[in-house]
């Protein structure tokens, strides 16, 4: 075996899976889908290998991979997502040294750690957005300019390979992606954004995945575990209650949710609500802003702390809404505009204020 690489246990999996369903905003697929690729990938015989983005080399090729789509919609098919990662290896005339997610989510970060465990290659300890985000551009990498192109785009069986030599930007190169998924099923898988070992080191967020199996410890281990979460990540438990409205439709490779949520507990007569595009994107506490992208809402059971993606959501649920802050990258300049133009497109007007400072003037106005 390579050195610095450290071999996952099946414990360790199923601890990402639910670290990283904190980290989705409710999106990123279901934790339920990640625990059967899990449980498949190791009845099989493989070996999940992490590395760390230090110990990668200089001339080594680290490709992306996700599945791009509605997160109502998610079938899997290992032999042919590895068949997308294939083709973009023969089309640029490499060999992958390791792949790496794109977000992080229940589903779609296994679904990078199953295709390197099945190509006998290791997967970095990192990722491109250290959340779930909506839309194929909207990563680190486009902050430091890193092309998204070449991209191999597949169906769900790879019974259609698309292979997308370059874009004018990076936007261009999602909404291609998401013609296709739309046309396949609202379902496809992407290798994409080929990065070096300098690149490794500099542009993805570094060391998520042991974070997120560290968050999935806790939520295993302590009689309470959302405050624990909140604890290690800085965030805020922003409502409880149940849910008394759920509207959701699917369409044009989205799912698009608006969900109402009436108080319990320390929240009881407060109504909080939140629209989601896959993920959430802004939440409300009596109609007022408590948080907003590109920080983190995330949905979670009441009382395990567990992660319910926001497709899930049934009237007379009983759950909890945090609010996580997001990575320091994405409240750059740059990062901010390109969340600007998600949220708008969403009908979402309000100007970027970080979690901790509407906290804050929560704290100092006392409760809505």
């Amino acid at each position: 075996m390579l050195s610095g690489l450290k071999v996952l246990s099946y414990q360790d999996m199923l601890d990402l899976v639910d670290g990283a369903a904190i980290f989705s905003a409710g999106g990123g697929g279901a934790p339920e889908a990640g625990y059967k690729l899990v449980d498949k990938l190791f009845s099989q015989g493989y070996n999940v290998k992490l590395v760390a983005p230090s110990e990668v080399p200089e001339d080594a090729r680290v490709v992306n991979f996700a599945c791009v789509g509605a997160t109502t919609t998610i079938e899997y098919d290992s032999s042919a997502a590895v068949k997308a990662l294939k083709a973009l290896e023969e089309y640029k005339g490499f060999s992958a040294y390791a792949t790496i997610p794109v977000e992080l989510g229940g589903f779609n970060t296994v679904a990078a750690i199953d295709v390197a465990a099945r190509c006998n290659i290791p997967v970095v300890d990192g990722d491109g957005a250290g959340r779930s985000v909506p839309e194929v551009h909207l990563k680190v990498y486009t902050i430091d300019d890193i092309p998204l192109t070449p991209m191999v785009i597949a169906d769900i069986h790879a019974r259609n390979i698309v292979i997308v030599k370059e874009t004018i930007d990076s936007k261009a190169a999602e909404r291609i992606a998401r013609v296709l998924a739309a046309e396949w099923g609202h379902s496809a898988y992407t290798a994409r954004r080929i990065l070096v070992g300098q690149q490794v080191r500099v542009s993805p967020i570094q060391f998520s995945l042991s974070r997120s199996m560290q968050i999935g410890r806790l939520l295993r281990s302590n009689v309470d575990p959302i405050k624990a979460i909140l604890k290690e990540t800085g965030g805020f438990k922003l409502f409880e209650g149940i849910v008394d409205y759920v509207e959701l439709k699917t369409e044009s490779g989205f799912t698009f949710i608006h969900v109402k949520i009436q108080g319990a507990h320390e929240h009881s007569g407060s109504m909080f609500e939140f629209k989601a595009k896959n993920e959430v994107l802004a939440a409300y506490r009596n109609k007022e802003l408590v948080a907003m992208a590109p920080d983190i809402i995330t949905t979670v059971h009441s009382e395990t702390g567990r992660c319910i993606t926001v497709e899930k959501l049934e009237e007379g649920d009983k759950i909890a809404v945090l609010g996580l802050p997001s990575p320091n990258k994405w409240r750059t300049k740059k990062g901010l505009e390109l969340w600007k133009d998600i949220l708008q497109r969403s009908e979402i007007f309000e100007g970027y204020i970080p979690i901790e400072q509407l906290a804050q003037k929560r704290k100092v106005r006392g409760p809505l």
